[in-house]
């Protein structure tokens, strides 16, 4: 539902034609799912017990996350014959999405040291 719902805000106000919405969920969900695994790991500050972290991490943030909705709104585009939004998309996710699992653990990390 938090996709659907993010991504349809998004859409609404880009007007739909590139999938900025997915982009979006998938970059929020890297950050939520880096700063959770690093705040509840071996070192972490959090103690979570195994059930709750594969619930939030394979449930919670697998659901919410899109990458089989991002390979298929990039298979459309290439198809349509539009190769730099395509190129773009699957650049801009990867990038952006390790950007943002790569601020969450530094985030947590920083929480798990008291800082």
């Amino acid at each position: 539902m938090g996709r659907y719902f993010v991504s349809g805000v998004v859409t609404t106000l880009t007007g739909g034609t590139f999938p900025y919405g997915t982009m979006l969920v998938n970059i929020t969900g890297c950050l939520v799912i880096g700063f959770f695994a690093t705040l509840t790991g071996p070192d972490g500050r959090l103690l979570v017990g195994t059930p709750a972290r594969q619930f939030v991490m394979i449930g919670i943030c697998g659901g919410y996350t899109t990458f089989s909705s991002f390979s298929l709104e990039t298979l459309y585009l290439m198809q349509a014959g539009e190769w730099m939004p395509a190129a773009l998309n699957a650049v801009g996710s990867v990038i952006l999405c390790v950007l943002s699992v790569s601020i969450g653990y530094v985030a947590a990390a920083a929480l798990n040291r008291g800082v």
